[in-house]
């Protein structure tokens, strides 16, 4: 009997504790948001070069060194705010879009005003 007493508060404690809503704390050096859809853009550029091979040309920066030249933040501020802003999924993808918009803006600018789509199996989903 005190086993099962036992058990059920434990699922019990168990229960509350996890449904307890635990939001993420803001940083303390928290990012702007339209600087981070910056940084967002410009990382997504970056890991472009690279993954197309035309890194393996250049001597491009890794991504530690390029928050630390360009934003002047260390990755575990970058971390902590990739983290804070992916709490709300919601607003975490419209970041998203908006990088989107301008990948695709850029896309346009250098394809005379055509959008060039990539399919699935190139690693970009439309």
């Amino acid at each position: 009997m005190m086993k099962k007493l036992l058990l059920s508060f434990l699922v019990i404690f168990i229960i509350l504790v996890s449904c307890k809503d635990s939001p993420v704390k803001t940083p303390e050096n928290v990012i702007d948001e339209n600087k981070m859809v910056d940084i967002l853009y410009d990382l997504s550029l970056l890991d472009a070069i690279k993954t197309q091979g035309f890194g393996s040309q250049q001597n491009y920066p890794t991504t530690v060194q390029f928050l630390k030249n360009k934003y002047k933040i260390d990755s575990v501020t970058f971390a902590n705010n990739v983290k804070y802003y992916a709490s709300d999924i919601a607003n975490y993808k419209k970041m998203y879009e908006k990088v989107k918009d301008r990948l695709n803006e850029e896309n346009l600018k250098l394809n005379n005003g055509k959008l060039l789509e990539q399919s699935e199996e190139q690693g970009v989903v439309k």
